[in-house]
């Protein structure tokens, strides 16, 4: 087994919050680090500090628990060189694997078999200008793209990058899984969220975090 490190900040066995895989038990892998700041991140406590593990102690944990879905996360995993060959450890050992990423960092190079959910930074993030839009050619159907919406400007850029990427014909060719579209926590109502979707008849899956409906806004390690 690999002697290659990451700095992993919790490995855990949980419901899956998000995404069409939202409601399946899963094990999140979360790594230390993330360049980017968005404005709304529920994750600063993965920015720093974490424990050095080798991919090899790190498959031996995930082995532990009783799920065949594996989160890689963070932090931002596609920061670290590792998080490609953790995702190849995974795969091989029998593992169906998803790789969220923030849509900054180049996912070319992931196996074709991992699932990736990336985002696209709306300008409410603050992060809008690190959106790598070459990443969109590396999109397969197993693949689903995520907009975080913090108010009705965050919304009416996704709609505009929708039709304009043509990404509601991807999804309804088969060439993406999904597109989803879920609130900023706390920050926008959800029946406005879905009444704007449902008045201009958007191609999105609307999504909440389910985790933290379950487990409390706060709560870490689920």
């Amino acid at each position: 087994m690999s002697k290659q490190f990451l700095r992993i900040t919790e490995i855990f066995h949980s419901i899956q919050g998000e995404s069409t895989w939202a409601g399946v038990p899963c094990i999140f892998v979360r790594l230390t680090g993330c360049p980017l700041r968005c404005s709304w991140c529920d994750t600063e406590y993965a920015f720093h500090g974490g424990s050095r593990m080798t991919l090899g102690e790190i498959v031996d944990v995930v082995r532990g628990y009783p799920s065949q879905v594996v989160e890689i996360t963070g932090g931002e995993p596609l920061a670290h060189p590792g998080a490609l060959d953790l995702a190849d450890l995974l795969l091989e050992e029998g593992y169906t694997v998803l790789v969220e990423t923030s849509g900054a960092f180049d996912v070319s190079g992931l196996d074709e078999r991992v699932h990736k959910i990336m985002d696209l930074k709306c300008p409410g993030s603050g992060e809008s200008h690190r959106n790598l839009w070459a990443n969109l050619e590396h999109l397969t159907p197993r693949d689903e793209i995520k907009f975080v919406v913090k108010d009705r400007a965050d919304y009416e850029w996704a709609k505009s990058v929708i039709a304009e990427r043509g990404l509601g014909d991807r999804v309804a060719a088969g060439d993406l899984r999904a597109l989803l579209m879920s609130p900023v926590w706390g920050a926008i109502e959800l029946d406005d969220l879905a009444g704007w979707i449902l008045e201009d008849g958007l191609p999105v899956r609307f999504q909440i975090q389910v985790h933290k409906l379950i487990w409390g806004a706060e709560a870490k390690g689920v």
